[in-house]
């Protein structure tokens, strides 16, 4: 069975790549697609994204990267997905993903949503707070991979000159 996990991993989180060694582990084929948002201000561009998850997730053999502009239905429908899986920290995010899970059902009834609960260890992590940390000069190395700890260090070292 294939899956999708989504998001737009700005930047992708040791919680994000929890989750996709955990759905590694237990579906045949999982797409990672990083929805890149246009109309929405980065901290990594979507081609930088995209590097940062294909390097973090390259010893998964059966995970896949893409990124898109697109709805999530489209992409669903158009790559033959019927199944998406979304991460749960607390309960405000059951709140928003269930609104998301019911449209997408309301747009393409064949997608199901399955809701995985974030390992506790992970559970307070998310990209604005690891990019609000980072930015203050904080210790994100347990909350993000290497690689992109390195990235995040690059870029606001530029960004500071």
């Amino acid at each position: 069975m294939k899956v999708l996990y989504t998001g737009s991993f700005d930047p992708i989180t040791l919680g994000h790549l929890d989750l996709i060694k955990r759905c590694s582990d237990k579906f045949e084929n999982v797409v990672v697609t990083i929805f890149n948002n246009s109309a929405k201000e980065h901290f990594f561009t979507a081609d930088e994204r995209l590097e940062l998850v294909k390097e973090a997730v390259k010893d998964l053999k059966n995970v896949r990267v893409d990124v898109t502009e697109d709805m999530t239905v489209n992409y669903a429908r158009e790559h033959n997905i019927d199944l998406i899986v979304r991460g749960l920290r607390a309960v405000s995010d059951y709140e928003y993903e269930l609104k998301i899970a019911s449209i997408n059902k309301h747009l393409y009834t064949e997608l199901e949503t399955l809701f995985m609960i974030a390992s506790p260890n992970y559970s307070f992590i998310s990209s604005s707070i690891v990019k609000e940390v980072a930015m203050y000069g904080g210790d994100i190395s347990d909350l993000v991979p290497k690689n992109v700890l390195t990235a995040i260090k690059d870029k606001l070292r530029r960004e500071l000159k």
